[in-house]
């Protein structure tokens, strides 16, 4: 077949696999996405399937519309009509829509974002007196969603402490008002989903029997809801396809389990398994590194990456004298590279593991008048004037919505306060109604039993919000989306609020304005659509393109590819995280990121490190990250400025490749462990531990003011107390 023409060995076995459930191990640029849309292709051309008994989901609307362009591609329209391809969300929002009577929320539900999560839990801890600064919103946010992702309802909610009592709390009145306010959050769509298949065995077999083949895209990333429910609809015809790698699994943060491999390969013993190893991005030379990486981590199937590139260069190792000449480095390095016509700015890309490490960069780029593109900033859709249009669209189309009547009740400021605010909602809860519809009835002056509530001023104001909020329902049904966010800028007189012709306010503006030209594109469609649209993009699917270098995470660099990587910060406590010290499943996690850093390289690999860190005349010694020692040293170029060893190991260490061979050390340890010190900036501590490593002391001291620090006795200064 010409379909399988261009496919390697392990991928045309892929393709061509047969029916039965098949787990693909795909290694880092090995052409996952080939293979799931040239199976899809397959499956249709081949094997006669129809389209819609389809289904083919993954995790970004970016990786959604070019898998959908792909299969595009490769079929005419005709044959590929009815295929059921996109995100989990969005494919779990399209089932929920069709089943919402079997379900405690109606089928015009609108999806709450993360702030107006956030909000909610806020108002509920509020309300039942909880200690704010115990509980914060957004830990106690983490914590139901972390309980949603595992399939834990509010009743359900264990609790083996006072915290997961509160919890428990908030979790259940949390869940009520979403109900009350017709509203999902993004874990509702998947828990909803899941269990509303697990619930009604008919309807999962409706949805089981239509999709003879489920096809999973990043499976590594699958949480417990997204597992259960591939599973289920894969309950009939058990042609589930699952493409990952358990190496890239980084998001246990938001859910992700990479054991569900392990699952799968439980739930369906009679499984294939199939490797994809040859790599189409980057030379032999990064792979051996990666390999050298992740090779060290437990629990994995190995592969054995290789690629036709050839075996390229070798990889730049840079021990910078601090956090400040590390960010320099990486400037001055892009700026040759592209002067000597290597690379273009666009090829580069500095790695980092926290966003707060990109502000040395930035600053670097910006005194050397470069420009730059930033990944994991503040967003588009997370702009203030931006959430304020949308939420006055949801209101419109959901008047139950609370969380965007509370946002946008005083924008711009017409005079109602908190207080009012309070009484909205008190009043509301007295007559068993959502504040939208209170506010309503208002527009009806002293007709509105609701009236009498409220202060003369506080009933005007609201009337008035209340009367623009009717005609603005009334109006929606004859006009598009677009021509409803033109009548509600005029109407607010949203442009002389937000432009005060100061460049951020002109900003501002453009920003609506973007907004206004994405509401163009829904006017052959619903404002339903445009609003599930907006909610479901992600910080990927927002990264404009350009000819700069880009600046972001390690967790934002998945699934991208770069000609040159910059991978900075490689110092214990950064990468890996401090926060994964005592917990060999984050370490494990930490490995993987690293590995998934190198594994974005096609050309130019360079790591980069800083022996002191934390700013200009405060700085402390810094201690290599532990994965450094794994990254083969016949691979690397570069020397370290110190020429030492890493945990004090033999000169066959990167660290000492090009250092002459030193006397052991006869020095004694001064800070012996329960040692009461004092240092300049930071106060009394205790010493937690202390070494002697090439010709210095090393010493660990907990301080009251600010943690656990790692010193360098020879520059800490510390007084014996």
């Amino acid at each position: 077949m010409e379909l399988l023409d261009k496919l390697n060995k392990q991928q045309r076995n892929a393709v061509t696999a047969g029916s039965g459930p098949i787990l693909v191990v795909a290694g880092p640029g090995s052409g996952k996405t080939r293979v799931l849309t040239q199976r899809i292709a397959y499956l249709i051309a081949a094997e006669g399937v129809r389209p819609w008994q389809i289904l083919a989901v993954t995790f970004t609307n970016k990786a959604a519309k070019e898998m959908q362009a792909r299969v595009k591609s490769l079929l005419p329209d005709q044959a590929i009509e009815g295929i059921m391809l996109g995100t989990f969300h969005s494919i779990c929002a399209r089932i929920l829509r069709r089943e919402a009577e079997h379900l405690p929320i109606g089928s015009n539900f609108v999806i709450f974002d993360t702030d107006d999560q956030q909000r909610i839990v806020k108002a509920v801890i509020r309300e039942l007196n909880i200690n704010e600064k115990l509980y914060r919103p957004p830990s106690v946010h983490a914590a139901i969603s972390r309980a949603k992702n595992e399939l834990i309802g509010p009743d359900e909610y264990p609790t083996t402490t006072y915290r997961d009592e509160i919890v428990k709390r908030v979790y259940v009145d949390y869940q009520k008002r979403l109900i009350a306010s017709n509203a999902v959050d993004f874990d509702d769509l998947l828990v909803y989903t899941a269990r509303l298949l697990e619930d009604n065995p008919t309807i999962r077999d409706k949805y089981a029997q239509r999709f003879r083949h489920v096809l999973v895209d990043e499976f590594q990333d699958t949480n417990l809801a997204q597992y259960a429910l591939v599973r289920q609809l894969a309950s009939i015809h058990k042609n589930i396809f699952c493409v990952g790698d358990p190496d890239q699994s980084i998001y246990a943060w938001r859910g992700a389990d990479w054991r569900n491999v392990q699952r799968f390969e439980q739930d369906f013993p009679d499984s294939q398994t199939i490797l994809l190893e040859q790599n189409y991005r980057s030379r032999q030379n990064i792979l051996n590194a990666a390999m050298g990486v992740i090779d060290r981590a437990s629990n994995r199937k190995r592969k054995k990456l290789f690629t036709d590139r050839g075996e390229g260069e070798k990889i730049f190792f840079y021990e910078a004298p601090d956090d400040y000449a590390e960010a320099s480095f990486v400037v001055d390095a892009i700026a040759q590279l592209v002067a000597s016509r290597q690379f273009e700015p666009g090829d580069c890309a500095v790695m980092y593991r926290t966003n707060a490490q990109s502000r040395l960069i930035e600053e670097a780029f910006l005194q050397a008048r470069l420009p730059y593109r930033l990944v994991g900033a503040q967003r588009f859709y997370g702009r203030r004037e931006v959430k304020d249009i949308i939420a006055f669209l949801r209101l419109i189309h959901n008047p139950a919505d609370e969380a965007s009547l509370d946002r946008v009740i005083n924008v711009p400021p017409r005079g109602i306060g908190d207080k009012t605010l309070l009484t909205l909602h008190n009043v509301a809860r007295q007559n068993s109604l959502q504040p939208g519809f209170v506010l309503i009835d208002l527009a009806r002056g002293a007709d509105s039993p609701y009236w009498s509530s409220f202060t003369g001023r506080a009933s005007i104001s609201l009337a008035d919000f209340g009367g623009m909020l009717a005609a603005w329902r009334l109006a929606a049904p004859t006009l598009t989306t677009s021509e409803l966010f033109d009548r509600v800028l005029t109407d607010l007189n949203y442009k002389q609020y937000i432009d005060d012709e100061s460049e951020e306010g002109v900003d501002r503006w453009e920003n609506v304005q973007e907004l206004r030209r994405i509401a163009v594109e829904y006017s052959t469609r619903t404002l339903d659509e445009f609003l599930e649209n907006v909610a479901l993009v992600s910080d990927q699917d927002t990264i404009t393109e350009g000819n700069v270098p880009t600046l972001l995470t390690l967790h934002a660099a998945k699934g991208l590819e770069f000609g040159a990587v910059f991978i900075v910060g490689l110092d214990d406590g950064i990468l890996p995280h401090s926060r994964s010290f005592d917990e060999p499943e984050g370490m494990e996690e930490e490995r993987r990121l690293f590995y998934v850093g190198i594994t974005r390289a096609k050309d130019k690999l360079y790591l980069i490190r800083s022996i002191q860190r934390g700013g200009r005349g405060a700085a402390e010694e810094t201690y290599p990250s532990r994965f450094l020692d794994d990254v083969p040293a016949d691979l690397l170029i570069g020397k370290s400025r110190t020429g030492r060893s890493i945990h004090g190991r033999a000169p066959e260490t990167l660290w000492s490749v090009h250092a002459r061979p030193q006397a052991a050390s006869v020095m004694e340890v001064k800070y012996r462990a329960g040692t009461h010190v004092r240092h300049q900036a930071w106060g009394e501590g205790i010493v937690l531990d202390s070494r002697i490593q090439d010709d210095d002391e090393i010493v660990d001291v907990v301080f009251e003011s600010v943690g656990i620090k790692r010193l360098s006795a020879s520059l800490a200064n510390l007084k014996i107390l």
